[in-house]
Formats: C-alpha cells, sequence, structure tokens
C-alpha cells in the first residue's frame, strides 16, 4: 500500500496566517502542470509498484486547477503507477473558488472526496484569518457537494482566533453537526512569524492567540465531537466509524508515500525527500538528473529534491512522534521488534511520569495519551526521543 500527494501551490491570495509554500498567482498553472507531469514520469519507479490506494491534491488551493489539468494528472498517474481499482482522491477546496458544474466534472473524473476549507462560520473570523469566502460561501459549498452527491466530505475548521467566542465555537460546531458531514480536522491557530498574521500581532494591528482560549475551545472540541459520535482519531481529526481519512493515515503508520510538485515531501521507508520550495527552480528542473545526497542548492543547475537517510534513531523518533498523535498510540511491542530492546527499554523509562499524571494511559501495551495529554504531544513526545 502507497499514497500519492500532489501540491498545487497556487491561490488567488494568500491567508494571513498560512505557513505553507503557496503563491498568490495563477499565471504558471500550464507550466506547472507540465512540470509536474514530467516529475510524475520520472519518478515512477519509486514505490516500486506498491499499489497506490490514496491520491490527495492539496495546496495551496487546487480547486484552481483547471479540470482539463486535473484530468491529465490523474491520466499519466494511471499510466505510470499502479492505482488501486477503487483509489481514494482526495481534493482540496476553497468555497470561493469553485463553482457547482466544476463539481459535477471533479466527480467524473473520479475524484471522491472534498476536503472543505470552512475554518468558520462567521465573518469576523474569516476577516481576522484573511479568508476570500465568507458565511454564505461556507453554507452554499456545502450544499453544492452535498447535491452533486459527493458522500465523502471533512471540513476544516480552526479554533483560538481571537475574535472566536467560546458562543460562537459552539455554534461552529453545531453547523458542522447538523452538516451530517462524516469527518471533521480542527486545528488550534498557530501564528508563525513570517506570516502576515504574524507580523500583524507584531505591529499590534491585530489581537494575538491566546493560550487559555485554545484549551477551552479544545475541551469543548472533545466533548461536543464525543457527544455525537465521532472518534477522536489523531490530534486534529475526528471521524463516524469507517470514515478516517485514508491518505493521512498513511503518515501516521509509517507507510511509503509520493509527494509530487514544489514542496512536497516523499518517504521511501528507509529515507525522506523534499522538493524545493520554488516555482520556477521546479520548473525548470532536470527531473531525469541522478543527484548526491549532499549537494548546494545555489549552485546546482536544475536541483529540485533534497534527500535524508534515517538512521534507526531517526526512525524510531518519528515513530513515536506520529503514533502518539493517534488513538492507537505506540506500541511497546513494535519497538522491540522493529528497533531492539534498548529503544525498548528506553522508551518505557521516560514514560512513567506521563503515566503517573494521567496525560497517557497503557492499554495492552499500547501507549496512548488522553485527552488532556493530546494538548501537549509534540512536547511529549520530543522528550522521548532517543538523541
Amino acid at each position: 500500500m502507497a499514497g500519492i500527494y500532489i501540491h498545487v501551490p497556487f491561490c488567488k491570495s494568500k491567508c494571513a496566517y498560512c505557513n505553507f509554500f503557496s503563491l498568490a498567482s495563477e499565471k504558471k498553472v500550464i507550466d506547472y502542470v507540465d512540470a509536474l507531469k514530467r516529475e510524475i514520469i520520472a519518478r515512477k519507479d519509486y514505490l516500486h509498484d506498491e499499489k497506490v490506494e490514496t491520491i490527495y491534491f492539496g495546496g495551496g488551493t487546487p480547486s484552481l486547477l483547471p479540470i482539463k489539468c486535473v484530468e491529465e494528472i490523474l491520466v499519466i498517474l494511471h499510466k505510470n503507477f499502479n492505482i488501486s481499482s477503487s483509489p481514494e482522491i482526495t481534493l482540496e477546496i476553497n468555497p470561493d473558488t469553485v463553482e457547482k458544474n466544476q463539481l459535477f466534472q471533479l466527480k467524473k473524473l473520479g475524484v471522491n472526496r472534498m476536503s472543505v476549507g470552512i475554518q468558520s462560520f462567521h465573518d469576523d473570523d474569516l476577516k481576522y484569518l484573511g479568508r476570500r469566502h465568507d458565511s454564505k460561501h461556507a453554507l452554499q459549498i456545502i450544499d453544492d457537494l452535498k447535491s452533486v452527491g459527493f458522500d465523502k466530505l471533512t471540513l476544516d475548521l480552526i479554533y483560538g482566533i481571537p475574535t472566536l467566542t467560546e458562543e460562537k465555537w459552539n455554534k461552529n460546531l453545531d453547523i458542522f453537526f447538523d452538516t451530517e458531514i462524516s469527518h471533521l480536522s480542527a486545528y488550534a491557530l498557530t501564528v508563525e512569524p513570517k506570516t502576515i498574521l504574524g507580523q500583524k500581532i507584531e505591529k499590534e494591528i491585530l489581537q494575538n492567540v491566546d493560550e487559555e482560549t485554545i484549551i477551552r475551545h479544545y475541551e469543548t472540541l472533545i466533548e461536543r465531537t464525543k457527544e455525537n459520535a465521532f472518534e477522536h482519531y489523531e490530534i486534529s481529526n475526528f471521524a463516524k466509524e469507517g470514515c478516517r481519512s485514508q491518505h493521512n493515515s498513511i503518515y501516521w503508520n509509517d507507510i511509503k508515500y509520493l509527494g509530487l510538485g514544489p514542496s512536497a515531501h516523499s518517504y521511501d521507508g528507509s529515507s525522506r525527500q523534499w522538493n524545493v520550495a520554488n516555482l520556477t527552480q521546479y520548473i525548470d528542473a532536470d527531473f531525469d538528473a541522478d543527484f548526491d545526497t549532499d549537494f548546494d542548492t545555489d549552485t546546482d543547475s536544475g536541483l529540485y529534491f533534497e534527500k535524508e537517510i534515517l538512521t534507526k534513531d531517526d526512525k524510531f523518533n518519528e515513530y513515536v512522534m506520529t503514533s502518539l498523535r493517534t488513538s492507537w498510540g505506540c506500541n511497546v511491542k513494535k519497538i522491540t521488534t522493529d528497533y531492539g530492546i534498548s529503544y525498548a527499554n528506553h522508551f518505557l523509562k521516560n514514560i512513567k511520569k506521563y503515566l503517573d499524571s494521567g496525560v497517557m494511559i497503557n492499554r495492552d501495551d499500547n501507549f496512548i495519551l488522553t485527552d488532556k495529554g493530546m494538548l501537549f504531544a509534540d512536547g511529549i513526545a520530543a522528550e522521548l526521543f532517543v538523541y
């Protein structure tokens, strides 16, 4: 089993909080797609004929791609990879970037899951975040997706926004549950210093995020999703039974995936590779070149990726980091089998304080963070790393 991720770096405008590689321009879409097709052909052996069960168009704003381009990408993927007969094909959309007729066409092409960047159903929150759509757009796109026949949907919501009161956060969740959509991704607002939002907060143009507000909103989120029979299967992801994201689960289960497009990351089981976060350099790349692991991106002509060979320590640390984010947690028997008894002993020695404090539980040798522990998952994982 394997997955393919395609990074589409174009946006109509840059959201204030966004720290992903994206460009507020659509001028080079055709050049990008031509380069992407060349990369697909060049990377056709990366997954070693593993069956590809998931394809994910992320961004950026993939819904800005012309339908013809999406079709060309899917056709060339099927020609060069062992694609499952019924893959999960997800495409991220923003409410203001797609019309109903486009949704029909995407469905005909085989796109069967849509990830909708709602973020909030309140206009003042959307304004704070620098989003282009309003609450009417948000509700309309949900109606359109349902009428077209998309039954696999997920919405993104953001909490911790300074303009988002507890009452409004509950209202956002009310609206979500009323849609009867079976998957939710909910993220705490993170302020990165180089983003538009970070700069405005630094200049005191906008109010900063408050940690106590984030915790209150998170606690409400956990309570409300439980009441509505959603499984909290990963820190930021909630699903009805049988409705988990297959693609995202690949990242958390040590499964191979290929990332295509500028800034996309790949993993083949023993190494990680990441493409250059520069559209011009990506478009001009010589995808057939065989580059060494170590190189200078400033002097090597045509270079488009970097690569890291993972040590046993690296792989152990990544297993701890990713599995602690999930509802199934870290399995100490797997640690012993895959990494050795010394790693298992290190892990067991260092988790004692988390078990004693109640932020972690032991369920049949699976060590799982509680809802409270999930708030501190990255910090806890870092304490368990081998250096």
